[in-house]
């Protein structure tokens, strides 16, 4: 449903209005915030190269209180994610649920997807159990329709990547499967499993293999109903275990639900996918998603990519990735908030995507103010990346790619009265991002993000001792 005036309504009942009719306090003022010495010496001293861009704010007024680069449009990374939370909350509402169903149709069993992001093999079981008292089925069916399907969220991504899946109105796990391996008599023992906290059953439709590779870790194929993997022979010498991305959403949770329902003693076929849900199909059974909050302040914590892509899409009603981040950015104008900001998915996980210093800050210090609840407390760090003991209160979401490392959100000194700051931080070296674009963990990346990080809690520092 259209919820427009959620925020706004919010924003008039408990939040200051920026004075003299400033948007957010992305409205410049007389004269345009100065860089602060201090501020040029700690980025030299940082040594990131590349682009750093902040914006400060006081929160409760929406005024600038200082910058560097405000303006200039830089990788959002997943601080990006933010604004997809606000976007999600005002169109669908904060108690909104996703509905995963059971129906029946003839001697068909039919499992449709409602966009559930964080639908898992626990709570699928849970709903088996109510689904096998359709005791006449023999076949399994699956419907993903309830969301535009996209084969994987960054088509530049390597392919193994498992913050990078398929997306449908289908989803399980986060649509990953874990990958184990150990040492056998015959090479590398592997399992794959649709792990929960509770359950974690075997999944047939992917499979694993080791192979002479020098080229890539892993290569993937697909037969089109069994997802393929080849796995370089030297990196599985050793025991362990990753997350792999799954490519073909309904045909893994088919395959798990099927596990589950012959666990309750149901025995089905192996599941076919539905373009179309047949109109006769009667619901027997459903499991409902926690309220968006809830959902949203998990996609926060933990920066979930297919969470943020799924709410996101939902909230717009869009066809595709593209027209979804477009009617984003039409909605983030529309809260008031002043570009320049261009998006190109809802996760920020495509470097395709740009935002300024001073429009993330204008969020933060505008509509961001509703996500307080929402948002995770964040330490200030040392220049190894150990957490900081300082009087800071920081409630921030963080956003990182290779050669990326961003900061926004609200700040305040907690050892007395104090006034709230709203800022964002941008920090790339968008020529190295760009040379390992999709590549996981390449050289030097960590110990620059790790510079980065140790950049944005010194700026925070002197930004509250100065104007908290």
């Amino acid at each position: 449903m259209k919820r427009r005036g959620f925020l706004l309504g919010a924003m008039a009942a408990g939040v200051a209005r920026p004075v003299r009719g400033d948007v957010y306090g992305v409205r410049p003022p007389p004269k345009p915030p100065q860089p602060q010495p201090a501020a040029a010496d700690l980025i030299a001293q940082a040594g990131l190269g590349g682009s750093v861009g902040f914006a400060v704010l006081d929160a409760a007024t929406g005024l600038p209180l200082g910058g560097m680069n405000a303006d200039l449009p830089l990788p959002p990374a997943s601080t990006l994610k933010a604004v997809t939370a606000l976007y999600a909350l005002d169109r669908l509402g904060p108690r909104h649920r996703f509905v995963t169903r059971v129906l029946t149709d003839g001697d068909r069993l039919i499992l449709a997807g409602g966009g559930d992001p964080v639908l898992d093999t626990d709570r699928l079981a849970e709903l088996a159990q109510r689904a096998s008292v359709a005791t006449g089925a023999t076949r399994l069916a699956v419907w993903g329709g309830a969301l535009p399907r996209l084969a994987e969220i960054a088509p530049e991504q390597d392919d193994h990547l498992s913050y990078n899946p398929a997306l449908s109105g289908m989803m399980l796990n986060f649509n990953r499967v874990h990958l184990g391996w150990r040492s056998g008599p015959g090479g590398p023992q592997f399992s794959l499993e649709a792990r929960a906290a509770r359950l974690s059953p075997p999944v047939g439709s992917v499979s694993i293999a080791a192979a002479e590779r020098t080229a890539a870790l892993f290569d993937w194929e697909t037969d089109g109903t069994v997802e393929g993997w080849h796995v370089a022979r030297d990196a599985v010498r050793r025991p362990g275990s990753r997350w792999l991305p799954v490519r073909h959403p309904e045909l893994y949770a088919g395959d798990v639900f099927r596990t589950l329902l012959r666990a309750e003693g149901l025995a089905l076929e192996p599941a076919e996918v539905l373009d179309e849900l047949p109109p006769a199909a009667r619901e027997i059974a459903r499991t409902e998603s926690p309220p968006l909050s809830e959902i949203l302040r998990g996609m926060l914590d933990y920066s979930t990519n297919l969470t943020a892509e799924a709410v996101g899409l939902a909230a717009s009603g869009e066809g595709s990735l593209v027209a979804s981040a477009r009617a984003m950015e039409g909605w983030l104008a529309g809260q008031g908030v002043r570009r320049p900001f261009r998006f190109a998915d809802h996760s920020g996980l495509s470097a395709a995507s740009r935002i300024s210093a001073a429009a993330l800050a204008g969020v933060m210090a505008g509509p961001g103010r509703h996500l307080r609840a929402l948002l995770p407390q964040e330490p200030l760090r040392d220049a190894t990346g150990k957490t900081l003991d300082a009087p800071v209160s920081l409630l921030a979401k963080t956003g990182t790619l290779n050669f990326v490392s961003n900061l926004a959100g609200l700040a305040a000194r907690t050892d007395a009265p104090a006034r709230e700051l709203a800022f964002a931080i941008l920090c790339a070296d968008e020529a190295r991002r760009a040379a390992s674009q999709g590549r996981e963990s390449p050289e030097g990346s960590a110990a620059w993000v790790t510079r980065a990080k140790h950049l944005q809690s010194r700026l925070i520092e002197g930004w509250t001792a100065e104007w908290g």
